[in-house]
């Protein structure tokens, strides 16, 4: 039996416990201890981020080898047309060589909390959202990939890591499940305040 948290990980905040530099962490929003992050989300990217206790559980979620899918919702710089949608999906080649192809689709603006800085309709008047779902892990490598079909991402949420669903938890809000196999299974859901009034200056 193994514990795993799901936490909805705020917009500019590592995914990591401490930082030399004062910027808000992970121990800001969840206080267990012995956890650690089961890979990592990057500092101005927002959404699911999986966390266990159990080494053998985090090496099953994060390693490369298990290619557990993770869905993203984007928010792009202009209307995506169908030529980039095709492009994503059939594969584009990055510096750091082709991409395995991926699962797109334009979607409705999804239901999520307002971004503190919200994206300024003045710089961006014209923007569309993406689903994107890809198995590989590469540094950064869903911005890169849209700004290759010539739509940069403005912002950047994880919906879900294999069956593991962001769901309705808010920025900073985290729940527990409890897992008999290597699977998710249901549990009890407990939550923290979001850190928007707690977090430190950048």
């Amino acid at each position: 039996m193994s514990s795993l948290y799901l936490l909805h990980k705020p917009y500019r905040m590592l995914s990591q416990f401490t930082d030399s530099e004062g910027r808000a962490t992970l121990a800001d929003v969840i206080e267990v201890p012995g956890v650690y992050a089961a890979g990592r989300l990057d500092y101005d990217s927002e959404g699911l981020l999986l966390l266990s206790d159990d080494g053998a559980l985090i090496h099953r979620i994060a390693h490369p080898r298990h290619k557990q899918p993770k869905t993203y919702w984007v928010q792009l710089e202009g209307q995506i047309d169908d030529t980039a949608l095709n492009a994503l999906r059939t594969g584009i080649t990055l510096k750091d060589g082709p991409t395995r192809p991926a699962k797109a689709r334009l979607i409705a603006t999804p239901p999520l909390a307002p971004r503190e800085p919200a994206i300024d309709p003045k710089r961006h008047p014209s923007t569309s959202w993406l689903e994107l779902t890809i198995s590989e892990g590469r540094n950064r490598q869903v911005r890169r990939m849209t700004a290759h079909v010539g739509f940069p991402t403005l912002r950047l949420i994880r919906a879900s890591i294999g069956a593991w669903q962001l769901g309705d938890l808010k920025p900073g809000e985290w729940r527990k499940e409890t897992l008999h196999a290597p699977r998710p299974a249901q549990a009890s859901k407990r939550s923290r305040k979001p850190v928007a009034s707690r977090r430190k200056p950048s």
